[in-house]
This record gives structure tokens, sequence and C-alpha cells, in this order.
């Protein structure tokens, strides 16, 4: 059976968003897979966005620690590991499947999440207890919404870490979230009544390395970039995006 036009055309957009996207995580360290989950989103159903964006931000966050890995705070991530932990076990006892409206209008509010005060609750993922609570809140948020990146943001902006180890941290806390969210999604994307699989693994061969391409030209402007130029720029790109994900939740375009 041939491949018809409109699907080849859906697979090109797929890919061609996977290299842009890792691009801009690449030097933002999020924004990206926020981007990729809406298209996701809109193009197939929620199981099926949620195993393939897992798929391919697996790959592109684990790629972006190990390029700047010597910035990785292990401490940090061992941390979160110990709240993660703690998420999957309340998930795996209480599971909601959102819609795609739901999915958008998570998106849309994580999206603004960066534009919170900080002073409104200090939170700061180098203090005791605070990485431990971001694993518990970062795991269970990824799992519903396919993305965190900025709640992870809040939890890093007010700490004294430089752009690449903030960038390097979220990489490897991202590599355990996706990798929870792929086996959480799993079961459900077989179970489609209406047709829906798992995303053929052809796809996400061709997606990883586009990610990894993508993810390391992104590494190279992120090393030209200042670390109060990281910050605002982070902030008005997840804006945009924002708005536009809450008024496609609302059905209004």
């Amino acid at each position: 059976m041939g491949i018809s036009s409109a699907f080849a055309t859906i697979i090109a957009t797929v890919l061609i968003f996977v290299a842009g996207t890792s691009f801009i995580s690449g030097i933002f360290g999020m924004a990206g897979g926020l981007i990729l989950m809406g298209l996701l989103t809109a193009l197939f159903p929620v199981p099926y966005a949620m195993v393939l964006h897992g798929a391919v931000q697996l790959f592109a966050n684990g790629y972006r620690a190990f390029l700047i890995r010597e910035h990785i705070s292990w401490r940090i991530v061992g941390r979160y590991l110990i709240g993660g932990v703690l998420a999957i076990g309340v998930l795996f006892f209480v599971f909601w499947q959102p819609e795609k409206h739901a999915v958008y209008l998570m998106l849309g509010v994580l999206a603004f999440a960066s534009w919170i005060p900080k002073s409104w609750f200090a939170l700061n993922a180098t203090r005791p207890y605070q990485a431990e609570i971001l694993g518990f809140l970062a795991q269970g948020l990824n799992v519903l919404a396919g993305v965190v990146g900025p709640v992870l943001d809040i939890f890093f902006v007010q700490s004294d870490m430089t752009r690449k180890e903030i960038v390097a941290t979220k990489g490897a806390t991202q590599v355990i979230a996706h990798t929870t969210k792929i086996a959480f999604w799993t079961a459900p994307a077989l179970m489609q009544a209406d047709g829906a699989e798992l995303p053929p693994l052809w796809l996400i061969a061709l997606a990883i390395p586009l990610s990894m391409l993508g993810t390391w030209l992104g590494g190279l402007v992120l090393h030209r970039m200042s670390d109060v130029s990281f910050r605002d720029w982070t902030k008005y790109l997840l804006s945009v995006v924002g708005v536009i994900y809450i008024l496609r939740g609302l059905g209004l375009i």
C-alpha cells in the first residue's frame, strides 16, 4: 500500500517540527517540547501524541544533557528522583486520561508559569526538600500534560546556577520524566477503540537523529547567549505559545 500525499505531508511536518523544536530546547532547555506537544496533539490521538513526544524528547533531552554533562548537578537529579518515584506511585492508583482540549489548556497555563513572581513561592531546587517537591510535581504534570519545562524553570530561575547548569540538569531530569510518560501512555495507546496504535518505530527512528541535530545546533547558540538574555527570551517565547494554546483549548481557534 502506497503512502498518501496527505500522510506524507503530516510526517514531513512532524519531522520538521522535531528538528526545529529541538533547536529551541537546545537553547532554552524547554519551550521546544511545549510547541511540539501542541502540534502532535492536533495531529494525533492523545495517547499516540504522548508516546511519540516522549520518545523524541527522551533522546533530545538526554543528548542535550550529554553534550554539557560536566554541568549536571547530580545531587539535584538524585533528589528529584525521590519525589518522582512518589509521584509514579500515586499516578498508578489515580489515572486520568485528558481530552485534547484539556491538554491544550494545561499546556497554555504551564507556559505562563515563568511569569509567576518568584517571591510568591521562593522556590529553589538547590534548597533542602525543594528538588524532591519538584520531582513529585514534574513527574505528575509531565504524564498528564506531556510537558513540564515551565514548572522546572520556577525551581531553577532563583538559584545561583549558570544557564549551562540549568539546561544540563533540567535535561537529565527530563529523561526521567519522559521515560515515565512513555511507560504510562503505552497501554492506552494500544487500547484505543478508534484504531490508534503506538507510533511506528520507523517514525521514531527518523525523528531521533533530527532531534539530536536540532539539540546540537541549539547548544551552539546557548554557548553565545548571556544568562540575562537566556531568562528574558524564555519568558517571551513561552507567553506567545501559551496564548495560542489557551485559545485553542477554549475552542476559539
